[in-house]
């Protein structure tokens, strides 16, 4: 049950981001029944979810209507990674690229001053191991530790409300590699500069490390920028 639940619901988020359904179109729990072959039950459940993330709304006298993209959850991981598989993703990823922007450089520069000895070294191991799978073209094995390095910054900055935006970090990175939009092999001045926040991080040097982080977010941005090739 658990698995036709998450399946319906992620058909029906996926094609309310995509826009069809299109806002205030009306929705009705035997429709969802009936097309994906789940109980009432079901149903209810997976609109609740859609109601909680702002993507559909539902009144006692109208039923259930699709909204538009201005009440989504635009934060929450199912949304993000809805968008990114939406013919909207290049767009999707400019727009949090620029909140990336905005963020991560103050994020990493309370990290510098906040974070543990045991952060810090870890900072240095997962940056040393992008470098080597990076280096080796192993995109896969990069993107864990992409990951796991972002994750770790923000839970280090010692700050509630960018730890919680680790989760958004995480989808926008698996986005990129999972709907092509990394190089074949992470760049080698992307590599160098992971290696120098972690060092200004792991050194306690909060301005050198949010000059790092802000170079990195602005080369991601001006990538996505580009037009695609």
């Amino acid at each position: 049950m658990a698995t036709l639940y998450s399946s319906v619901l992620d058909e029906i988020g996926r094609r309310i981001v995509d826009g069809d359904p299109a806002a205030d179109t009306a929705l009705t729990l035997e429709g969802i029944g009936q097309e994906f072959g789940v109980s009432r039950t079901v149903a209810r459940e997976v609109v609740q979810v859609l109601v909680s993330l702002g993507l559909v709304e539902s009144r006692r006298r109208t039923g259930v209507r699709v909204l538009g993209a201005t009440h989504w959850d635009v934060m929450d991981p199912a949304v993000l990674r809805w968008r990114l598989a939406s013919v909207e993703r290049r767009r999707v990823v400019h727009e949090l690229s620029e909140f990336r922007l905005a963020v991560e450089p103050t994020a990493v520069a309370l990290a510098a001053r906040h974070a543990t000895d045991a952060q810090r070294e870890e900072l240095r191991d997962l940056a040393a191991r992008m470098e080597e799978t990076g280096s080796r073209g192993e995109l896969a094995a990069f993107l864990e530790h992409d990951v796991a390095f972002h994750r770790l910054l923000l839970q280090a900055s010692g700050n509630l409300q960018f730890a919680r935006m680790a989760g958004m970090v995480e989808e926008v990175l698996r986005g990129r590699t999972d709907h092509d939009l990394m190089p074949p092999e992470p760049k080698p001045e992307a590599r160098r500069l992971h290696q120098m926040v972690a060092d200004a991080v792991a050194e306690g040097q909060p301005q050198l490390a949010e000059s790092a982080m802000a170079t990195l977010c602005a080369e991601v941005l001006t990538e996505m920028s580009d037009p695609p090739a």
